[in-house]
């Protein structure tokens, strides 16, 4: 790779001044020869179509075109792919592997902001923060001093599902907190655990013995539905369950005969479909809380991912391993 190699944005170009403010930006443009104003949709545009030829690094993102293996022919000097997204399951096809092209991915830096919206719900819920938000407003009162038996974090017990990058965030975090954890991932090692300091169990345990249950497993063939009604009746009355993972890890109709008899609770950042049909009982609950995907980076937050391709970017130039690596026998069980 040249030092200066040729680089193109194939991205959404509504992020690009979020995901590269001016400082972020001046750093990248150090490092590459990259047109900030062009911004690959199509690979097919006749105005990229003859830089293709020289590019050796693609600065992807969402709203990347697909990278067919056409494109990939007309792209023989790329040797890198540095996605600002999460993952990159999607974003080559076969013949992008097998050429050996060095990908990496921004999903740790996605995962901060996750994590720290699941450490807030864990905490508003604790002290159910929610129901009672809705009984303030429609007695327009409360008693002052009076105390509320059921709210409180000492000791709740928390079920994390998923000891993916995200899950393993929230359980650091956790730890600040007088917290009971639980972890569930069959591909999880013991050690592993130990390391993480927490309780490994089964997901059937896990659900039985859990306050609030939050999901940080991959959306895959193996994962879908992976709560449904029978796991869902495993949760105890009053539990409260968040998603900020997939909406199909969820079988929806279940959630929401439990939610509408008002069993269980649930903050839900995704969910299936999404958006909910416009008829959806859960917009109306006072035991739900939707909100908008908004879970992952947003605003201000690109930063951080578009920071992270510099990163790498200086690290491919320098001969250093780069920290986010993506390998290819990775995919099957990413999200």
């Amino acid at each position: 790779m040249s030092e200066r190699p040729l680089a193109l944005f194939a991205l959404d170009g509504r992020h690009l001044p979020l995901l590269f403010p001016p400082d972020v930006l001046s750093r990248l443009t150090g490092l590459a020869d990259i047109d900030p104003t062009l911004v690959v949709r199509d690979f097919g545009d006749a105005r990229v179509r003859e830089r293709l030829a020289e590019v050796e690094v693609l600065i992807t993102g969402w709203g990347c075109p697909a990278i067919h293996p056409e494109a990939l022919a007309a792209l023989p000097r790329l040797r890198a792919v540095l996605h600002t997204g999460g993952t990159v399951k999607y974003l080559l096809p076969p013949e992008g592997w097998q050429r050996g092209l060095v990908v990496s991915s921004a999903a740790d830096a996605n995962a901060l902001p996750v994590a720290e919206y699941t450490l807030g719900m864990i905490l508003l819920v604790g002290k159910d923060v929610f129901a009672l938000r809705e009984s303030y407003r429609a007695r327009r009162g409360f008693t002052l001093g009076e105390v509320h038996g059921r709210v409180g974090n000492l000791g709740r017990r928390v079920g994390v599902i998923g000891a993916s990058r995200i899950g393993r965030r929230v359980v650091e975090l956790l730890r600040a907190f007088d917290f009971e954890v639980a972890l569930h991932d069959p591909y999880l090692d013991p050690d592993d655990a130990r390391r993480l300091g927490v309780r490994a169990v089964g997901l059937d345990e896990l659900l039985a013995g859990s306050d609030i249950v939050t999901v940080h497993a991959p959306a895959t063939g193996e994962t879908r539905h992976l709560l449904d009604a029978a796991r869902l009746a495993r949760m105890p009355d009053g539990a409260v369950l968040i998603n900020t993972a997939r909406g199909s890890l969820v079988e929806t109709d279940a959630l929401t005969a439990e939610l509408v008899n008002g069993r269980l609770g649930a903050v839900l950042d995704v969910t299936e479909p999404e958006p909910l049909p416009t008829d959806s009982p859960l917009y109306d609950l006072p035991n739900v809380v939707l909100t908008p995907h908004i879970a992952g980076s947003h605003g201000n937050e690109l930063r951080r991912l578009g920071l992270t391709a510099v990163h790498e970017l200086e690290r491919l130039l320098t001969g250093v391993p780069l920290v986010h690596r993506v390998e290819p026998d990775e995919l099957e069980r990413a999200a």
